[in-house]
């Protein structure tokens, strides 16, 4: 792993470059790049947080690119971070081919401007669907919809015996904040809950023991941004997260309320998902009571499939691949176990549906 300020030498054919803002909630974007860098066989720079000079923004888009053998893969927690590339030693005569993934895409308003301009993004791909018309309109590199993802075939779980049946995760609305009054209420309402799971610093472990723990539960506790509104959430779009991937790659079905837009419709299958209508408290855990009487194992098992199918990063990258115009290996081989798992699956996911 390298960071901005270092000469790259080696002779990957590919970077895998992020721009790392730190904390628990980007632990699973960390860990996915990790896995990128590792099946494309390439090179993880790592890049701070910082905007570049203004001469660096104008070159961007004034000076043409020098072509050369390597491929730059920029993902990105937001529009601002497509900057970085930027700030990314001798980028300009080391990359024949830049793409680029954006997380939060829907903050359209703060793709930077020199990027609305510039020509050196060969292909841009968005997490959410419902920006691409924006994006398209406001970007000329080609704008595709690629969405969150899951390392659901080295960390998800159909495991059939879940002793938990409620595990509380992340952010949450006030009325379900309180780990000991959750546990409480559970316990009242006959249900076992574990609140937040113990995190680590590093992103690879922290990944591994949430979905250790989610691989436990029958439900996990998720809301819509629209019902759990707070500074860092976008006002008016609806969106899912990492939360309710990893969830569901572990096999537990997510309680809560979804976001309601054609992202969601088109990713997530029925029972993904068991809404409970409000956030409160009292009501809502009538309604996991009720699904956790009438819970099977099957239901485990159902979600993880599905999401090895659905969810699973190796999909992403062999999109981002291609775009790259680059062959792994390594991902050739992932790629092929993915698929036997899957195509082992196919006999219960035909009885369950």
């Amino acid at each position: 792993m390298t960071d901005q300020s270092k000469e790259l030498m080696t002779n990957n054919s590919i970077h895998v470059v992020y721009t790392d803002v730190g904390g628990e909630g980007y632990h699973c974007i960390l860990h996915m790049v990790r896995l990128a860098a590792e099946l494309l066989n390439g090179e993880l720079v790592v890049i701070q947080p910082g905007q570049p000079p203004l001469i660096d923004k104008l070159s961007g888009v004034l000076l043409p690119r020098k072509r050369s053998r390597a491929s730059c893969l920029l993902i990105c927690p937001s529009p601002p971070a497509l900057s970085s590339i930027l700030r990314v030693q001798n980028w300009r005569k080391n990359y024949d081919r830049i793409v680029a993934w954006v997380y939060d895409s829907f903050w359209t308003e703060w793709i930077p401007p020199w990027v609305r301009l510039s020509r050196i993004f060969d292909h841009i791909f968005v997490a959410e669907r419902e920006d691409l018309n924006t994006w398209r309109q406001m970007v000329r590199a080609p704008v595709d919809w690629l969405p969150w993802g899951s390392d659901v075939l080295n960390l998800g779980s159909p495991n059939p015996l879940r002793p938990l049946d409620l595990v509380r995760f992340g952010r949450q609305p006030k009325e379900w904040d309180n780990d000991q009054i959750n546990a409480q209420a559970c316990q009242a309402s006959g249900l076992t809950f574990h609140g937040r799971p113990p995190s680590f610093s590093d992103a690879t472990e922290n990944e591994r023991g949430l979905m250790g723990m989610l691989s436990k539960t029958k439900f996990a506790l998720a809301f819509s941004n629209s019902a759990n509104p707070t500074i860092q959430t976008h006002p008016r779009r609806e969106y899912i997260t990492g939360r309710w991937t990893d969830a569901l790659a572990s096999g537990a079905t997510v309680a809560g309320i979804p976001p309601r837009n054609e992202s969601v419709q088109s990713l997530l299958w029925p029972e993904a998902l068991l809404d409970l209508g409000t956030v409160n408290q009292t009501e809502g855990l009538k309604v996991i009571a009720a699904a956790a009487r009438e819970w099977v194992p099957e239901r485990a098992e159902l979600n993880y499939k599905r999401s090895l199918e659905t969810f699973d990063w190796r999909w992403r990258f062999k999109t981002l691949a291609e775009a790259l115009d680059i062959h792994s290996s390594n991902l050739d081989a992932e790629l092929a176990r993915l698929k036997n798992v899957i195509r082992s699956a196919q006999p219960l996911l035909s009885s369950a549906t």
